[in-house]
């Protein structure tokens, strides 16, 4: 769908990742591995994980085609506690899963989550469509800043969420970036655990 060459966000984090010496990253809602390949060629280990196994399946099969070491893949449902333990790797990326048809309060769950499975200072590095983009207001309303189209559900994240997303943590940048035909408009968050 987004095409084979990495996001320009996952080319941003994997810079910001290698002078944060990080060495290993948790890759949430993969899709078929674009960014999480990247991710491995520049030289990190990479856990992606997403809800579909199709995707997972496809992203396996070229990071073995490659012959990319140290990529795992998980089915994972960002509802539930990740399976991961406490504190376990150093950072996160999360390139528009936030922005999937989740609930405010399960946007905090999940950013809960993430902390707990994140190092020491580890970075959280995510992207979310926001209030300006065009689809936004649009559509079939759900609640909650949630519209849908065409049968895709999209929660829309105002700057006031992005902030209490951060409440806690280190709030290290927040950008604004367009992305795609639409063009989608799109908040570029980077966070580090206290």
């Amino acid at each position: 769908m987004y095409g084979e060459q990495p996001s320009a966000p996952a080319t941003q984090a994997a810079a910001l990742f290698r002078a944060a010496g990080v060495q290993d990253v948790l890759e949430l809602g993969a899709g078929h591995g674009r960014d999480a390949l990247h991710f491995a060629r520049c030289g990190f280990t990479v856990h992606a994980t997403d809800f579909s196994s199709a995707g997972l399946r496809q992203l396996r099969e070229r990071a073995d085609a490659e012959g990319l070491p140290g990529v795992t893949t998980g089915i994972v449902d960002v509802r539930d506690r990740l399976p991961l333990s406490d504190q376990s790797v150093d950072a996160v990326y999360a390139h528009m899963l936030l922005c999937m048809a989740l609930s405010t309060k399960e946007i905090f769950a999940l950013v809960d989550e993430i902390r707990r499975v994140l190092r020491q200072g580890g970075t959280l590095f995510y992207t979310v469509r926001h209030t300006g983009d065009a689809h936004y207001g649009s559509g079939i309303d759900c609640g909650d800043d949630i519209f849908e189209h065409g049968g895709f559900a999209v929660h829309f994240f105002p700057l006031s969420l992005v902030d209490q997303l951060a409440d806690g943590w280190d709030l290290r940048q927040v950008d604004e970036f367009e992305e795609g035909e639409l063009p989608r408009r799109l908040w570029s968050v980077i966070q580090t655990r206290r």
